[in-house]
């Protein structure tokens, strides 16, 4: 197996860690990514990592009227950071370096974002985790993914989800939903559909980032999306 790309940020989605439980982190799912990602860095691959916090709280689902939006927000940065340490916990297991850089400041658990270092890290053969999200409130972790992947000036941006392609509704709804292997930004702007939220897709088609988005209910998969075979749904 031949990598297509130099460096990638994933984006994994808080959900997916949760893997069969639903809820928190499934360690044994966690293992199975990390071993994943290790698997792209013995390819040369270098590594970094958005991953979202909904299997611990999603600020304005889970907040909603009953509290200060920001506040909530803010709830959602923290879990981010939380599935962070357990993401550094799995990768340091199998013996690859990570550092956790956030938007938030926690001292103590990570760097503050500094797009020079983080590069360096990631020459270094560091995976680099972002937390935090964008450190404000009101952005969701898409847009904060795209943020990072263009900072990084990442090759593209790997999208793990809990469906396998972007589809033209929810196949889990809609038996007649189409499937696109193959789709642009401004497609997905036209037809509303719901691959990432209107902000990331408009900063990423603003700035012609290279998009990937498949399921990652097998982490085998990050390894296919790195190698360029055709899974999923690539979104130029």
């Amino acid at each position: 197996m031949e990598a297509k790309y130099h460096r990638v940020l994933i984006k994994m989605s808080g959900e997916a860690l949760a893997g069969p439980l639903n809820k928190g982190i499934d360690f044994g799912f966690v293992e199975k990514l990390c071993k994943a990602v290790k698997r792209c860095l013995d390819l040369g691959v270098q590594v970094a990592i958005v991953c979202g916090g909904g299997n611990y709280w999603r600020g304005a689902q889970d907040g909603g009227d009953r509290m200060v939006r920001t506040r909530a927000d803010y709830m959602g940065m923290l879990a981010i950071t939380m599935n962070c340490l357990a993401l550094l916990d799995g990768l340091e297991k199998q013996g690859v370096e990570a550092r956790i850089q956030s938007a938030l400041g926690t001292d103590k658990l990570a760097e503050p974002i500094n797009r020079d270092r983080a590069v360096r890290h990631l020459e270094k053969g560091r995976v680099v985790l972002f937390a935090g999200g964008t450190g404000e409130p009101y952005f969701t972790t898409d847009t904060g993914a795209v943020l990072r992947a263009l900072e990084v000036d990442a090759d593209v941006l790997l999208l793990g989800k809990n469906v396998d392609a972007i589809y033209s509704a929810d196949p889990k709804k809609d038996p007649n939903a189409k499937r696109f292997s193959a789709i642009t930004y401004r497609e997905i702007l036209e037809k509303d559909l719901k691959a990432m939220d209107a902000a990331a897709t408009q900063l990423a088609m603003d700035n012609k980032l290279k998009l990937h988005v498949f399921g990652l209910k097998d982490p085998e998969n990050i390894l296919r999306a790195v190698s360029g075979e055709p899974i999923g749904t690539v979104v130029r």
